[in-house]
């Protein structure tokens, strides 16, 4: 295993907040139509300014959109058109928008240098709690995601999301259908660790994921994932410095 601790230097572009997923820990949705969508002409100075200053990595990180909705292909046409605009500028667009279909996966694997959806937990219970109002978090749909990355080759980034209901059962079933598809694929670049936080907007009354056993699930992610899978922390979630260096102790080696 890599004594490498890696992170990118990267700006996040938001198409928009909005979304039709009401998951009742969330702190980043506002309703459909409650918030303008983010206009070209205003990406397009953000991305200007960004040159020159070490940024790398572009994350287009969005609210979802219905499937069904008219107003889903616009949404879709501003998404790929940030991913143009991001390349056209010298970036590397990496983008983790929720489920896509099929034919929308292959095109942004054109204008993207990876891209990403997080698993969350596995277990359908969950479907009966946090994500009870929330139709795209269904882990067959989660899971389909992934073997879709995995058949059109497009580098992914997955994780788990803690804290939201689930068991340490459930963290481990959670890394052994991400480690199968990569297995089967060779896509997964990197698993992601991320502790739910206490926000002001949720509805849900769960509370922040304990810090210590944050270093628990690295040490189980890296028993159970493949060693060329990267597992990643995000430090801005880490509650001490100490956490922080038991997790990279433990096997994480990447910061986002």
């Amino acid at each position: 295993m890599s004594e490498k601790v890696t992170y990118s230097s990267a700006y996040t572009l938001v198409p928009t907040y909005e979304c039709f997923n009401r998951c009742t820990y969330c702190n980043f949705r506002t309703e459909p139509g409650g918030s303008p969508w983010l206009s070209l002409a205003a990406a397009g100075k953000i991305l200007q300014s960004l040159q020159d200053t070490g940024t790398i990595e572009i994350l287009i990180l969005s609210g979802e959109v219905h499937p069904k909705s008219s107003r889903r292909q616009a949404w879709f046409d501003r998404i790929y058109q940030l991913c143009e605009r991001a390349l056209s500028l010298g970036f590397l667009p990496h983008t983790n928008v929720g489920p896509l279909s099929w034919e929308e996966m292959a095109q942004l694997k054109q204008v993207n240098a990876s891209m990403g959806l997080m698993l969350e937990q596995t277990t359908p219970k969950l479907m009966e709690s946090v994500h009870r109002h929330a139709p795209s978090k269904r882990p067959q749909i989660r899971q389909q995601q992934l073997e879709w990355a995995g058949k059109l080759q497009i580098p992914f980034t997955t994780g788990l999301l803690l804290g939201i209901g689930e068991t340490p059962a459930d963290w481990e079933q959670t890394l052994e259908t991400i480690a199968a598809s990569h297995r089967q694929w060779g896509h997964i670049q990197e698993v992601i660790l991320q502790p739910h936080s206490l926000g002001q907007q949720q509805p849900w009354a769960g509370d922040t994921f304990q810090p210590q056993k944050l270093v628990e699930v690295v040490k189980l992610a890296r028993q159970i994932l493949p060693p060329e899978i990267t597992i990643q922390i995000p430090p801005n979630l880490v509650a001490t410095p100490e956490i922080l260096l038991a997790c990279l102790q433990a096997g994480a080696r990447d910061l986002g």
